[in-house]
């Protein structure tokens, strides 16, 4: 595309080329010519739409936060279908199969990033982090009420743990995602003293 044709839907264009740039590069690679290049567009096309680059970003982040919302409804709709470890294996692949892992080294290394995010979310924690949280968390407390999980299950540690042991198993990216059935192991382990459908440890 020559440089200074306009953009159809250009805010998403730019935003699918950062996430582009982000798998491929990582954090360190992503300037405001990086992604404008791979959209194949003029630099001043980015700054038409956003304020400046640190505003760009937030709303890359926001758009990324609105899909995990999204997410977080389709897994909330699945409980009682299937089984709750291939539930989990399955949302947890799809969310750090993304670009979010990318997206979180990105906040923490950008400090007017982290400026931006705290004026759009105050009193909020890390950004696609937290929402992916309460997403685990809010699925798991579906599933206690349907008995498939223990009712004394703590279900707002195993959120988080989950999140956590699923960030350490894709945050490799020159070794590539883990097997599907790594994922499905770790959820197994960490959910085995609470779960109780029966079909628990056969991979979805």
């Amino acid at each position: 595309m020559p440089t200074g044709v306009a953009l159809r839907d250009a805010r998403q264009q730019l935003f699918e080329a950062a996430e582009r740039v982000l798998l491929r590069d990582g954090p360190s690679a992503l300037t405001s010519r990086a992604v404008t290049t791979e959209a194949g567009c003029a630099k001043g096309v980015l700054h038409r739409h956003f304020a400046d680059f640190d505003a760009f970003l937030a709303e890359l982040v926001l758009d990324g936060i609105a899909r995990v919302d999204a997410q977080a409804a389709a897994l909330r709709r699945s409980a009682g279908t299937g089984t709750v470890a291939g539930n989990l294996t399955g949302v947890l692949t799809d969310l750090f199969g993304s670009v979010a892992v990318a997206v979180v080294g990105l906040i923490i290394s950008r400090d007017g990033l982290r400026a931006r995010l705290r004026e759009a979310r105050p009193g909020h924690g890390l950004p696609l982090l937290t929402e992916a949280a309460a997403m685990l968390a809010a699925y798991l407390r579906t599933e206690r009420d349907l008995g498939r999980i223990a009712p004394d299950a703590d279900v707002d540690t195993l959120a988080p743990t989950l999140l956590g042991a699923s960030h350490l198993l894709f945050a490799d990216r020159d070794g590539g995602p883990p097997q599907a059935d790594a994922v499905h192991r770790m959820v197994t382990t960490v959910i085995s003293g609470v779960v109780r459908d029966t079909d628990g440890d056969q991979p979805q």
